[in-house]
């Protein structure tokens, strides 16, 4: 059913990325979307997912923010100093707690910090690896698959600023009290400085995470967050040309985000936002509605770009309980598919009459030929 109609049209931003994708943290709202599925190389973005598998163990008591892991020889060779790479200098069979590795991963990009925690947790980067990928789908990303805690070049590691996006999402609504650390604009240790290795951290517009990568040939990307006037928006682009385009790209897409759209409450809570037919039911149909206010945040300048329809595979067939799922409110700004939102019914409808059970039958039956 077709609920709200407006004119779709291209894309209202543009950018020199090739993928990119930009939600909105408190409706969900995609404010920004372009090959949100291509698939890409995470590079040191893979460090996000290494970061989530570390947060859940603390979550889960598995670990205290103070117990240590050794450094071996393996993780100092490649991913410290010796590797010439992103490193927090951990000396080679020295101790450290786990609140310093994750402050060496999430300011520095620290790949020994990242080899350190994954054979503490998991014996090897290779049983730690395939823990990243079961949680990346126990958490919804379909795609995404890693081969190693760093992402250094390896087969098999893949992603998309779609899910990336996701992640972060996740990792800001789940982890509160870790997510801090990307936000740190230093980080010492063995007595060496270093800042935030994210650039936009230290631009003072509001960005508090998360993380740059670079792969040869697939070009620069990044996933950032900011937090600015009672607003966060999560971005991920990829396949841009140079360090300074990726900084540029990415606050002229985020500044956009926060300004050029409106919050705007669409449908109230258990308003009807449309409704469903029933098959063989005391009722022809069943109104639909939301469990919360349906809100969403809408272009300024071109409200007319907003689509939305009510989808669900129907005839629904009686008997249909109040706050049985039925179907979903999808809206769309311009070609973005920007909110999904479930359905419910509103109401209880019976079982019809034997007589107005036939008839639907017939209906469907023609209907079914017809189509």
């Amino acid at each position: 059913m077709l609920v709200l109609v407006g004119q779709a049209h291209a894309q209202m931003f543009e950018t020199k990325a090739t993928q990119a994708y930009m939600i909105d943290a408190e409706t969900g709202t995609v404010l920004f979307s372009k090959e949100p599925d291509k698939l890409f190389t995470p590079a040191s973005l893979a460090k996000i997912m290494t970061m989530e598998v570390v947060f859940d163990a603390l979550k889960n008591g598995r670990y205290k923010l103070d117990d240590t892991f050794a450094v071996s020889e393996n993780a100092w060779r490649t991913g410290g100093a010796a590797s010439r790479a992103t490193t927090m200098f951990a000396a080679v069979r020295s101790q450290i707690r786990i609140e310093d590795l994750i402050k060496g991963v999430t300011v520095q990009v620290a790949n020994d910090g990242c080899i350190v925690l994954a054979e503490g947790m998991a014996g090897s980067e290779a049983n730690f690896a395939l823990q990243m990928t079961e949680r990346a789908r126990a958490i919804g990303l379909e795609k995404s698959a890693f081969a190693n805690s760093t992402g250094l070049p390896a087969p098999g590691q893949q992603t998309t600023v779609r899910e990336l996006a996701q992640l972060a999402l996740h990792l800001w609504r789940t982890y509160p009290e870790y997510y801090r650390y990307y936000s740190l604009p230093d980080f010492t240790w063995n007595k060496i400085l270093q800042r935030n290795r994210n650039p936009l951290v230290a631009m003072d517009f509001g960005a508090d995470g998360l993380a740059t990568g670079f792969t040869e040939g697939e070009g620069f990307s990044i996933v950032a967050s900011v937090n600015r006037d009672g607003r966060r928006l999560f971005l991920a682009m990829a396949g841009m040309a140079s360090d300074r385009e990726r900084s540029e790209e990415t606050r002229k897409l985020l500044d956009w985000g926060l300004r050029a759209f409106e919050k705007t409450e669409i449908f109230a809570a258990d308003e009807t936002v449309g409704d469903a037919q029933v098959f063989g039911g005391t009722k022809s149909h069943v109104r639909l509605v939301a469990q919360k206010p349906i809100t969403i945040f809408l272009p300024t300048a071109s409200r007319e770009r907003l689509v939305a329809r009510v989808v669900y595979n129907g005839p629904v067939s009686a008997p249909v309980e109040k706050g049985t799922p039925i179907g979903s409110l999808k809206v769309w700004i311009g070609d973005t598919l920007s909110q999904e939102t479930p359905l419910f019914a509103a109401e209880t409808v019976g079982v019809g009459s034997l007589q107005s059970r036939a008839l639907d039958a017939v209906k469907e039956l023609a209907i079914g030929w017809m189509r």
